[in-house]
Formats: C-alpha cells, sequence, structure tokens
C-alpha cells in the first residue's frame, strides 16, 4: 500500500483542493494513509486540514522539506512512500500507476510535469519531464520510492534545506532505481509568476552548477535566499 508524505508551509491556498484531488483520483483500497507535515504555517493551513474530517496524519516538525519528509515517513504503515508536493497534483489512478511500477520492479520514480502556465519555455520545460535524463528530474514531478529503497539510502538528507529532492534523485540515479512515469503531474509555476521565467531558471541553473562543482548546503542555501526569497 501507498503512504502518501506532503510537507507543507503555509499551504492554506492549495491544501484542500490537493486532498480531495488525491482521494477523487485514486482506489482508497490501495492509500494507506495521507500524512501532512507542518513546518510551521502561520496560516490556515493547519485549521483547513483538521476542518476536513477526512482521516488525514497531519504531524508537526521542524521547517524544512527533508526534515518534514523524514518526519512523515517515520510514522508511514505502507510499504511504498509518495512524496508529494502541496502544489502539484498526480494524474487520474496515480495510485494505480505506481503499483504497476513497483510489480514490474521498479523501486523509484515520478511522473512527468506539466505546468500549469502557458509560457513558451515552461512548455519546454515540461516536454522534457519525459525523458530519463538525470537533468529532467526535480521534486515537484513528486517522488515514490519503496519504503525498503528509502530506508537502505537513510531517507532524506537533513542537511538540505533546497535541493533535498535532488539528493536523494541523485542517489536513486547512481543505484540504476528510477524511472518516469509517462503521465502527467500538473503542479504551479508560482515562484516563476513571483520571480519571473528567466530570473528563476538562470539562478536555478546555477544553484544547480554550483552543487556540481562541490558547494555546500549552507552555501546554496545563501544563494537561494539572496536571489529567490
Amino acid at each position: 500500500m501507498i503512504s502518501i508524505i506532503i510537507p507543507v508551509l503555509n499551504e492554506a491556498k492549495t491544501i484542500k483542493a490537493l486532498l480531495f484531488h488525491l482521494i477523487d483520483h485514486a482506489a482508497l483500497s490501495s492509500i494507506s494513509e495521507i500524512i501532512v507535515v507542518d513546518g510551521g504555517s502561520t496560516d490556515e493551513t493547519k485549521e483547513i486540514i483538521q476542518s476536513l474530517d477526512l482521516g488525514i496524519v497531519l504531524l508537526d516538525s521542524e521547517k524544512g522539506r527533508a526534515k518534514q519528509m523524514n518526519t512523515g515517513a517515520k510514522i508511514a504503515k505502507g510499504n511504498i512512500l509518495y512524496f508529494l508536493h502541496a502544489d502539484s497534483f498526480p494524474p487520474n489512478r496515480y495510485d494505480k500507476l505506481i503499483l504497476n511500477e513497483v510489480e514490474k520492479g521498479n523501486k523509484a520514480g515520478c511522473f512527468r510535469m506539466q505546468f500549469d502556465n502557458n509560457h513558451w519555455w515552461l512548455r519546454i520545460v515540461s516536454w522534457l519531464t519525459q525523458f530519463s535524463w538525470r537533468a529532467c528530474r526535480g521534486g515537484d514531478q513528486s517522488q515514490f520510492i519503496t519504503r525498503e529503497l528509502f530506508d537502505e539510502i537513510g531517507g532524506y538528507d537533513e542537511n538540505y534545506i533546497i535541493y533535498e529532492d535532488n539528493i536523494l534523485i541523485n542517489e536513486l540515479y547512481a543505484r540504476n532505481e528510477f524511472v518516469v512515469i509517462n503521465r502527467k503531474l500538473k503542479t504551479s509555476a508560482r515562484m516563476y509568476k513571483k520571480h519571473g521565467v528567466w530570473k528563476v531558471q538562470y539562478h536555478f541553473c546555477i544553484i544547480y552548477i554550483k552543487k556540481w562543482c562541490g558547494a555546500s548546503a549552507d552555501e546554496m542555501l545563501a544563494y537561494y535566499k539572496k536571489h529567490l526569497c
């Protein structure tokens, strides 16, 4: 069964729609639980979740997606963990698609992605996510992984406040344990809308290059805070 783990921080605008989407587009017999891990929201995120009466497991954690996702994983009961950002909506019957891949022996992977924005560059970026190239991966595409493999790797590296998804993905690619499911997950382009497409793309590329050149987690975070916060 699948345990869905969603790290949140001030996601009052999206969390209700996402939770209903997850329930409406899956067979609930495939879902062990939906775990939402809050990193210190100051809006109504937690109150909204509690008001829905959907049986959602709501946890508190230190801020930082890696810490939040590891916190959720610790109490998850499913043999498959599915990590999902609060602004990403997986395709219909995402549960069946994930289970089919695991049954075929694929222990980890993601969906291809589509931004909710028609900017020509974002359409190209979305189109590229159908390919298995490492450079086309990111946390917005979600991440399924078997519990056994997740524990073997040691979970998300909590030293990383940003880029934590990519650290795990790098390890999975190094082990040749990654598959891309060719169905579209829709994700928000809100950061691109806020800062501008070219500014965000430029700074993401710089962060990627910095990591490739050996930058530390703290150095990457400092750069991100300076240019994209």
